[in-house]
């Protein structure tokens, strides 16, 4: 009698796990076209005012690298050109950026590896980690982009993706602090106001619910008003939770009067 062998499916080990290198490139890839050039257009401007306040390039490169927020540097600089206290400057920093909070609650969820059988989930050490790219642009390509990736290739490519524009970003920061001065007034504003325009432009691009282009339309609205009464620093936040609040309770009447 011929012995019946064991099938080389149930012989073969487990496959390992795939590496996460093709999953970064592709982050690099997506951040490397239009994302990089927008936040380059911004962050010129970010080093000419660096220079302008009489600080070093580097203090312009390590701002971009460790506040990671083009309005909220511009907060920094202009109130040491200002002459503010150093803790009121860090307050007013702090202020500008508290809008990157629901951007943080809403993105970080896609890119956490819940815990499962044999399998542990994303460290809090890393979750920290991730939050601090998580900007503008990284939260708009990531909520667009992130969703339809299996969870496994998500932080890669979330990291693939963050660090190719803070690169870019850094780069900029450097070449505008001896680039800007050579430019005419009204193009070196132009380059600060891409970076909102991209923003604007791609969250229309994501909007897929009335919610989504309520909120957009009352930003254009009311936005005007808020900046008018609202102090620099929180106006953004005030403005992001005001109007969006204020978009979902529309939208649930219409829906409950629908």
């Amino acid at each position: 009698m011929i012995p019946l062998s064991a099938s080389p499916d149930s012989a073969s080990p487990p496959p390992g796990p795939s590496s996460p290198w093709p999953h970064v490139w592709a982050g690099v890839r997506a951040g490397a076209g239009l994302p990089a050039f927008m936040l380059m257009c911004s962050l010129v401007g970010v080093g000419g005012l660096c220079r302008d306040v009489g600080y070093p390039m580097g203090a312009g490169i390590i701002s971009t690298l460790f506040i990671w927020a083009a309005p909220a540097q511009m907060v920094f600089f202009g109130a040491v050109a200002a002459g503010t206290a150093m803790p009121f400057i860090a307050l007013a920093v702090s202020l500008s950026s508290v809008r990157f909070i629901p951007m943080c609650m809403t993105l970080l969820p896609l890119l956490r590896q819940p815990a499962s059988e044999g399998r542990k989930g994303t460290p809090t050490w890393l979750l920290l980690l991730l939050s601090h790219y998580i900007a503008v642009t990284a939260w708009v390509e990531g909520m667009r982009r992130l969703p339809p990736m299996p969870r496994e290739a998500r932080i890669p490519f979330f990291l693939g993706f963050s660090n190719t524009i803070i690169t870019a970003a850094t780069i900029a920061t450097g070449v505008g602090y001896f680039l800007i001065g050579q430019l005419p007034p009204p193009l070196a504003a132009a380059l600060l106001f891409t970076s909102p325009a991209y923003f604007t432009l791609a969250l229309m691009n994501n909007a897929r619910m009335t919610m989504d282009w309520l909120a957009i339309g009352l930003s254009f609205v009311l936005m005007p008003v808020i900046v008018r009464f609202v102090p620099s620093g929180p106006d953004l936040m005030v403005s992001g939770i005001g109007i969006g609040t204020l978009a979902y309770l529309v939208h649930r009447v219409r829906r409950e009067v629908a």
